[in-house]
């Protein structure tokens, strides 16, 4: 191995770790109703099992980058690895309920170091000019794993077992953890700093808490009262853990990235409602197609193929179009684009021709990956090194909540259209409101890119200074 094939290789390793852990979280739903029948439960009593992994993971990111840079970011993301493989067995063994959300629960915990520190680990051994490839590699997991995972998850659970959904991640697992410890260095923090417990209880409490009151938002008969009740909740200790970090001498997360325009406006500003409403739309898609047009769940999932492959088919020209346009051009402009496709997605009727549908869902999917890419690489763009372990935690802490904003705003967004109308089941109509929406909320906050410099992430991007201006 030569020292050009490492700003590839650790990539790509750190990559194969995220592939299994969004793999896992796309490939458990076709599964549900026979763990069910495995443990004897109703297939509804195991939404806490996706529930409590979701929390394991709200409260222990806070804690991701003061582990990496007190132990080394290399020792963290194997540590990750194992945690995240061994309880993908105790989950594949289950013989019951309780032991199944207690396996979830620990899976969390490992899938929250794996991202944030993964993603560190790529920050700390990729020069800036490499940075937009390295970004590349790392969001192709989100856009594969979601297209293979329900086709798979099917045909392992038609003819094998559900429990080999979990049991998969094992060989994936054991394979990323010897490439981790063989290729990648064990770099650690500048300075050695005493854990922060009271900002860790602080920030772990107001993810669960929001994460939680968000996510009840979408479920059905849910208290809407009680779910606020949470938010507020979760709102206030945010609060009061930014308090604290601004006031402590040795903070668990150092606010200062928020500094930089290119930090602040890719996950606070524009790119905080941007990911919401790609989040929302995967979410919207198929009940569109199953409750406005009447589809089965399997026609439906045919419908989604399109929009995800849109996201493959983007990858090739991302980059080439990030170093012609520049990141305010691409962000701007692509942005509009995909609102005006999610928004054109209302508009669809159940006697549109399928090739019209697919291709709508293309051009969806192909402005999501764009945007997914470029939001992702200009993130880190201007952080200096010694920024890099809290601001790749605020990043994964920013985008869980816009994730779940994003299917929690959708689900909010039905509800309010379907009581305006005075019906028990949405229509189209209701559908046709809320794609709207959504679309006008991304339409707004990619115009929100227009206040970055013409020459923000040039130096990430490869573009000519002559072109910056």
């Amino acid at each position: 191995m030569t020292a050009s094939d490492l700003p590839r290789r650790i990539p790509l390793i750190v990559a194969g770790a995220f592939f299994m852990q969004v793999l896992d979280s796309t490939i458990i739903s076709t599964s549900l109703p026979q763990m069910a029948d495995a443990f004897g439960v109703r297939a509804l009593d195991l939404s806490f099992g996706i529930t409590i992994y979701m929390l394991a993971v709200a409260a222990c990111i806070p804690a991701s980058g003061w582990l990496a840079d007190r132990y080394g970011s290399r020792n963290v993301f194997a540590a990750a690895i194992v945690v995240f493989s061994l309880a993908s067995l105790a989950c594949g063994l289950a013989d019951s309920l309780p032991t199944f959300i207690a396996a979830r629960a620990v899976q969390g915990v490992g899938g929250a170091l794996m991202t944030p520190v993964g993603r560190l680990v790529v920050l700390r051994n990729t020069p800036k000019a490499g940075l937009l490839q390295a970004t590349a590699l790392l969001t192709w997991p989100a856009l594969i794993a979601p297209v293979l995972g329900p086709v798979l998850g099917g045909f392992i659970t038609t003819y094998a077992s559900w429990r080999w959904n979990f049991l998969i991640n094992l060989p994936i697992g054991l394979a990323g953890l010897l490439l981790a410890l063989r290729f990648i260095p064990n770099l650690h923090g500048e300075a050695p700093r005493r854990f922060d417990g009271r900002g860790f209880l602080l920030s772990a409490g107001a993810m669960v808490l929001l994460l939680h009151g968000l996510e009840s938002i979408g479920h059905a008969g849910a208290d809407l009262g009680l779910s606020a009740a949470f938010c507020v909740a979760g709102s206030v200790l945010g609060v009061a853990a930014l308090r604290h970090f601004r006031r402590a001498a040795e903070p668990l997360l150092d606010l200062s990235p928020f500094t930089a325009p290119t930090f602040a406006l890719t996950t606070l500003s524009g790119g905080f409602f941007c990911r919401m409403v790609i989040s929302a739309t995967p979410f919207l898609l198929p009940l569109l197609f199953q409750i406005g047009f009447g589809l089965s769940s399997w026609e439906a999932g045919l419908m989604i193929v399109a929009y995800f492959a849109g996201n493959l088919g983007m990858k090739t020209v991302t980059t080439p179009l990030l170093r012609r346009f520049g990141f305010r051009r691409v962000l701007v402009a692509n942005g509009m684009l995909g609102a005006l496709a999610i928004a054109a997605c209302g508009l669809l009727r159940p006697d549109t021709p399928a090739w019209a549908v697919a291709a709508l869902l293309a051009v969806a999917g192909l402005t999501r990956s764009m945007q997914l890419t470029a939001l992702s690489t200009l993130t880190f763009a201007d952080t200096e090194p010694q920024q890099r372990s809290s601001a790749s935690t605020l990043s994964s802490m920013l985008q869980q909540v816009a994730m779940i904003v994003g299917v929690a705003a959708g689900a909010l967004l039905v509800k309010l259209s379907q009581a305006a109308h005075g019906l028990e089941q949405p229509v189209l109509a209701d559908f046709r409101n809320v794609f709207a929406a959504i679309g006008l909320i991304g339409f707004v906050a990619a115009l929100r890119f227009l206040r970055l410099a013409p020459d923000a992430g040039a130096e990430v991007s490869g573009r000519p200074a002559r072109h910056a201006a």
